[in-house]
């Protein structure tokens, strides 16, 4: 038998647990796309992977944090479709409200979606880093735009992350099927130091950006309540 040097050996094995870890995460979005979240176990997820049941749990805890880690990929991979819209967009207050009004409208139309937010949130409070780090850097240069505006970057943080996480929960728990995204997001930009004439400038510009800049199928078709909401403001 021919001698395999041990760093290759070692990285054969990540790559196999990696290989495993992203099979189970496959498998369980697999079957929260045919049934509610909640009915999932973890006999079903191993038996839709082809997995031992010993197996799930060298890579996770429980349920909960696979749950998590199929709502990261599916946020991350919805992000990646964002930023080359977001990094064209030079005011930082238009980012933030072209990044919220993205998921807001991705929730609204997928709830699922937003419900897996939701949960990924509560099964691990540090999930989502990435994300987060993208609204610190807009929400920074905000605050240097904005002098004096009064609360810190690291606040503003909380607050919009905070505000979209309860708007995840609540469309995915079919709360609010109706909501006024352009009201969301106006509240948004207004609990970070706009006041409301600023927040509907951002808004009307947000409106001119989106329909020239976005790719198709990166942001979902707006519910035509909002556009009705907004043309009669």
């Amino acid at each position: 038998m021919a001698n395999i040097n041990p760093a290759r050996r070692a990285e054969i094995g990540r790559e196999k647990r990696a290989r495993t870890r992203a099979e189970l995460v496959a498998a369980a979005n697999s079957l929260f796309a045919k049934q509610a979240v909640e009915s999932v176990t973890v006999d079903d997820v191993v038996r839709e992977a082809g997995v031992a049941k010993g197996t799930f749990y060298v890579h996770f805890d429980g349920l909960d944090a696979l749950t998590a880690a199929v709502a990261e990929e599916l946020v991350l991979s919805f992000d990646e479709m964002l930023q080359a819209d977001r990094l064209s967009l030079a005011d930082p207050a238009l980012r933030i409200a072209f990044g919220c009004s993205s998921f807001i409208d991705k929730a609204l139309n997928d709830p699922r979606w937003a419900s897996l937010v939701a949960r990924m949130a509560a099964a691990s409070p540090k999930g989502g880093e990435l994300l987060r780090g993208r609204i610190f850097e807009d929400l920074q240069k905000f605050s240097q735009s904005l002098p004096g505006s009064g609360a810190s970057a690291e606040l503003n943080l909380e607050i919009v992350v905070g505000i979209m996480l309860q708007l995840m929960r609540a469309l995915g728990e079919r709360r609010l099927p109706s909501l006024d995204r352009d009201a969301a997001i106006s509240a948004i930009l207004r609990s970070i130091g706009l006041n409301a004439r600023e927040a509907k400038s951002v808004l009307g510009r947000l409106s001119t950006s989106a329909d020239g800049a976005m790719a198709d199928g990166a942001r979902p078709r707006k519910p035509q309540r909002q556009g009705a909401a907004r043309s009669g403001a």
